[in-house]
C-alpha cells in the first residue's frame, strides 16, 4: 500500500465512508466469503476498484483483530484547519473540544465516536505529546470522522487564546474543585479542555481557563476514563446549547 494511504477496516467505518466521502477511497478489499450486499451496492456504485482475496492476505494487508473482512484504502486524514472553525459566523460556530495529551488511540476515537453522534462538535488536538488519528483512531470512531471536524494545532495554549479572541470561552473539565456540570449554565460559543487521565490539564493551559467543571461522583471511588466523561459533558452541550 503507498505510504500516503491509510487503512480503513471493518464494515461500519468503510460503510460511513461510502456513504459519506466515497471519492476518498482508492480501492477495497474484501475477503473471499464477505457477504453485505448493501456495502457492495454502495462500492459498486462508486466505481471503486474491488479485489477479493484470502483471510491470510487480507490480514498482510491490515493486521488487526475485527476486520470483518473489508479493508479499505484511503488518503491520509484530512485535518480541519483551526482557523476554518473559529472563522465561521456566530450561528455556525461549533463547540469546540480541546484534547491535553491524549495519547490513547482508543479514547480519542471514542470521543470522535461521541461528538458526531451528538453533533455540532470538532475536535481539536496538539501536534506534539498526542495521539495523532491513525488507523485505530478511524476504526474506533467507526466513521464518526467523516462528521466531526478534527483539528491539529502546533500549539494548544497558543490555540486557546486565538480562540478566546474569536469569542469563545475555555471551559475546562477537572476532576475536583469545578463547578458541578449538573447546575451550571455553559457559556457559548464554548471550548471544553479535557485532560490526559491522572495528569489532568497542564497548568500551563489552566491559567487560560475562564471556567472549571466537574462531574458530581457520588458512588465508589473510582474515574470514569475520559472517553467516558466526555460523553455525559457532551450531553449537557448538547442541551444548553442556544442553537438547539
Amino acid at each position: 500500500m503507498a505510504k500516503n494511504s491509510m487503512c480503513l477496516y471493518g464494515k461500519n467505518s468503510v460503510l460511513e465512508r461510502l456513504k459519506a466521502d466515497p471519492g476518498s477511497i482508492r480501492r477495497v478489499y474484501v475477503r473471499d466469503n464477505f457477504n453485505a450486499p448493501h456495502i457492495m451496492k454502495l462500492i459498486k456504485s462508486a466505481g471503486i476498484p474491488v479485489t477479493v482475496v484470502s483471510e491470510r492476505d487480507l490480514l498482510r494487508i491490515k493486521r488487526a483483530d475485527r476486520l470483518q473482512g473489508i479493508v479499505a484504502e484511503i488518503g491520509k486524514f484530512r485535518y480541519t484547519p483551526f482557523e476554518e472553525l473559529t472563522g465561521k459566523s456566530a450561528g455556525d460556530r461549533m463547540s469546540l473540544v480541546f484534547l491535553d495529551g491524549l495519547n490513547d488511540p482508543h479514547n480519542l476515537g471514542s470521543i470522535i465516536r461521541i461528538a458526531a453522534c451528538f453533533g455540532n462538535l470538532a475536535v481539536v488536538i496538539p501536534q506534539h505529546g498526542s495521539c495523532d488519528v491513525n488507523e485505530t483512531v478511524l476504526h474506533v470512531a467507526s466513521g464518526g470522522e467523516n462528521y466531526t471536524p478534527v483539528s491539529m494545532v502546533t500549539n494548544l495554549s497558543t490555540a486557546l487564546i486565538k480562540a478566546g479572541k474569536a469569542g469563545y470561552w475555555a471551559v475546562g473539565a477537572v476532576v475536583e474543585g469545578g463547578e458541578d456540570i449538573n447546575g451550571v449554565s455553559l457559556p457559548f460559543p464554548l471550548c471544553l479542555v479535557l485532560g490526559a487521565e491522572g495528569r489532568g490539564i497542564r497548568h500551563g493551559i489552566q491559567k487560560h481557563l475562564d471556567m472549571r467543571v466537574s462531574l458530581p461522583m457520588t458512588g465508589a471511588p473510582l474515574s470514569l476514563n475520559v472517553a467516558m466523561a466526555f460523553a455525559v459533558f457532551a450531553h449537557e452541550i448538547a442541551k444548553q446549547r442556544p442553537d438547539k
